[in-house]
């Protein structure tokens, strides 16, 4: 089994470990937003400002003005990278009134135990309705998680499969196989699909990656000669998908929730609203995604 390196792309752990993406946000109806995501957070303090309009310590939707503000930390499955960027553009002309947003895309795994160990967080958007749970069970989300996009997985080859990869049966004789680690949600959904097709691949030709950006990289550099990852990855001119049939295939729910200890449940809750409204969804399905139902 050849060994994983750790991608160049993987940023140093800030508390989170990726690197952040600052964004500008804005305007929005706070009870607009609360009646689109339908969960309830505390709301921040407030006080009166010199010219008597109210203003928060740690932003959010200020009481009598329908403005969301301060900043927002976000941290949501490396699969939605490119989604959630671009849902950042139209939070920003939504939301001018906030400042930052600091997104950390990592496996929902990993990020759903760096906020069990007390990581900073305001949303929090998974892979996989497992890692989702954990937060419930611990008492950490704020209402109830919405799913909002669902995906398939394929398999990954390089441009032009020069393994002849037709499908899962291949993969147990086509060289190094690169899959997610098994505790992470693509890798038990890859584990889930190659048992259900029956086909076993030798354990020294698997190598595993942290998260879905990892194993995706393993095949488009070189490293290994094939991998699953989800469909949604499969981007870019170095690698191309090879579809895997509906039978055999697993649909992977992503959820979304506002956390229990958010510092700004107002933004927070703008946010949620934006990636389940008409924008957000539009993004989603332009990068590959399914809807929620």
């Amino acid at each position: 089994m050849r060994p994983t390196e750790p991608p160049a792309r993987r940023a140093a752990h800030a508390p989170w470990g990726r690197a952040l993406v600052t964004v500008a946000v804005g305007v929005l109806g706070a009870l607009g937003v609360l009646a689109v995501v339908g969960c309830s957070a505390t709301s921040p303090t407030s006080s009166t400002g010199p010219d008597g309009s109210a203003t928060t310590a740690a932003g959010g939707v200020t009481p009598g003005t329908g403005m969301a503000s301060g900043t927002l930390t976000i941290p949501a499955a490396a699969s939605l990278t490119e989604p959630f960027t671009a849902i950042r553009t139209s939070f920003e002309a939504a939301n001018p009134g906030v400042t930052d947003v600091a997104f950390s895309f990592d496996s929902s795994s990993r990020l759903a135990e760096q906020i069990r160990q007390g990581a900073p967080a305001d949303v929090f958007a998974s892979a996989d309705e497992a890692s989702m749970a954990t937060l419930v069970d611990a008492g950490l989300v704020a209402g109830t998680p919405q799913v909002f996009a669902r995906n398939q997985l394929a398999i990954v080859v390089k441009a032009g499969n020069p393994r002849s990869v037709r499908g899962l049966a291949d993969l147990a004789s086509v060289g190094t196989v690169s899959l997610c680690g098994s505790e992470v949600p693509c890798g038990r959904y890859a584990d889930q699909v190659l048992q259900r097709a029956g086909v076993s691949i030798p354990a020294d030709e698997v190598t595993r990656g942290p998260n879905v950006k990892a194993t995706l990289g393993a095949v488009a550099d070189g490293d290994a000669d094939a991998g699953i990852v989800y469909v949604t990855d499969v981007t870019g001119d170095r690698v191309e998908a090879v579809s895997i049939p509906a039978d055999q295939n697993a649909v992977a729910s992503y959820p979304i929730a506002v956390l229990a200890e958010a510092r700004n449940p107002g933004a927070a809750q703008a946010f949620v609203a934006q990636v389940l409204g008409p924008d957000g969804q539009a993004a989603l399905r332009a990068a590959g995604f399914l809807p929620p139902s």
